[in-house]
């Protein structure tokens, strides 16, 4: 028996699974991040040295857990959150906090102010440090402004005049691989930290999101992912690079010289509004809960489904951290009266992110000439039957969901199963280790219900509230 290592670092967790060559998980461990530094609307950043702490508590739980011989491990698949920026000192380590993607701040390049910083580089590159000594990184996690990095090569530029702008030289950043690539072994120090196994090799993944698309099975065959996470997206497998499309943009693969498009529109802080209003119930959700044997996820899950669609009425607009360039829009409930409940609002909130991303999938396809065929959904919100069911009825195409929901793991493991030769290629890994685990089928009534409000309330609904979020803004910020 041989065995895979995937780390999957998010916002709000690290998760680091074991998986075997057929994709079946061995063990797996999840740590939660600790909250963001958030001192005002623009800054947003991970305190201390949190995404190395962590994965340092999940490796050693991991390793504990295991019963197989650590000399069967093959590799270790490295990914982590995208678009966020790391400054780091001579040796590697934090000259600054990394910063999150959240931060508006990573709209702009470096500004010369982070002191004893030497390099600047993704999360995954400050990881490979750490882990491995080398100063390496994916090519696959470059989205973003760090340098002049060439989207169709996969390269930093080689005029040093295009360094000028973004105020670093070719020297501040990292030597590049590709996805399935060795970034090197795991060191003496490392191994002892995490007690990962001392020289097992660590495999280049991509970010988050395209390690996402490769590890939920995603193919050129009409399917969509729609990725539930802090930030959901919408993608599709692509084979060319562009940059002339207005509905979706080209978003590096976890496979060499392959794109993921991705929706022009997602939702930032997405899950999080699930899990934010779950927070906001309080202990008396918590009590209730208990007392009938369950969870807080579980008792909600129960009452919504009692809802008819539509939520009687209640429409969520989802705007819970406003773009960069619309600061002004916020989250609205609307449409109360007494009927609505605590349901109704949890209902109204699922609905509004599968009603969100069918607008952006739809206009995503429209804009190649496709229809698409299934809806996969990745991502813990996947577990929900009602989540499930729902976007079923919204796409009006099944809905499907896989064995391992946290595809963004499997998909690292994938890449070192390819990269260390256990299979010859990327279609033959997935088919390989990537395994549906049920569908939902639309309910044609639903479908006619949610396209009407689709079509007459939810397509325009911001041209309404913006005037009013506008004001808001003017006097709050």
């Amino acid at each position: 028996m041989k065995y895979v290592i995937g780390i999957d670092g998010g916002t709000q967790s690290t998760k680091v699974g074991i998986y075997d060559l057929e994709g079946r998980i061995i063990c797996e461990e999840k740590v939660m991040l600790r909250p963001l530094l958030v001192p005002d609307a623009d800054t947003a950043e991970h305190p201390e040295d949190d995404l190395w702490d962590s994965l340092v508590t999940a490796c050693q739980r991991l390793m504990r857990k295991f019963e197989g011989s650590k000399k069967d491990i093959l590799g270790i698949g490295l990914g982590s959150i995208r678009c966020c920026r790391t400054y780091l000192k001579k040796d590697g380590t934090l000259a600054y906090p990394v910063i999150n993607w959240m931060d508006k701040r990573l709209a702009k390049p470096y500004q010369n102010d982070i002191k004893d910083m030497a390099y600047l580089s993704t999360t995954t590159g400050y990881l490979t440090v750490r882990m491995t000594g080398q100063f390496k990184d994916t090519a696959a996690n470059y989205e973003g402004v760090y340098g002049p990095f060439d989207k169709k090569e996969w390269k930093w530029s080689d005029d040093p005049r295009d360094y000028k702008e973004y105020n670093i030289t070719r020297e501040n950043l990292f030597d590049l691989v590709m996805p399935g690539d060795l970034l090197g072994y795991v060191t003496k120090e490392a191994s002892e930290a995490t007690l990962l196994p001392e020289g097992c090799p660590v495999i280049a993944t991509a970010n988050d999101k395209a390690a996402e698309g490769l590890g939920a099975g995603l193919r050129d065959d009409g399917s969509v992912l729609v990725s539930l996470g802090t930030y959901i997206g919408g993608m599709m497998r692509g084979k060319a690079y562009t940059d002339t499309a207005s509905e979706y943009w080209s978003n590096l693969s976890a496979i060499p010289y392959e794109y993921l498009y991705e929706t022009s529109v997602g939702i930032r802080r997405g899950m999080w509004s699930v899990s934010w209003f779950k927070e906001l119930l309080g202990e008396a959700a918590e009590e209730k809960a208990k007392s009938m044997g369950t969870s807080v996820e579980e008792l909600l899950e129960r009452e919504a489904r009692l809802i008819s669609p539509g939520s009687e009425g209640l429409i969520t607009v989802g705007e819970f951290l406003a773009p960069n360039n619309m600061p002004y829009r916020k989250a609205m409930f609307i449409g109360f009266d007494g009927r609505h409940k605590r349901a109704h609002m949890y209902r109204s909130i699922l609905e509004a992110i599968a009603m969100t991303m069918k607008m952006s999938v739809d206009a995503m396809c429209e804009e190649q000439g496709i229809k698409p065929r299934q809806v996969i959904v990745s991502g813990g919100g996947s577990n929900s039957p009602l989540f499930m069911q729902i976007f079923a009825d919204v796409f009006g195409i099944r809905s499907v969901r896989n064995v391992i929901n946290n595809a963004a793991g499997l998909g690292a493991a994938i890449n070192v199963a390819v990269g260390t030769g256990a299979y010859p290629d990327y279609e033959t890994a997935i088919g390989k280790m990537v395994r549906i685990r049920d569908s939902f089928e639309p309910d044609l009534e639903h479908r006619e219900i949610y396209e009407k409000i689709i079509n007459n309330i939810y397509r325009d609904i911001k041209d309404y509230s913006d005037p009013v979020n506008k004001k808001i803004y003017e006097l709050f910020g």
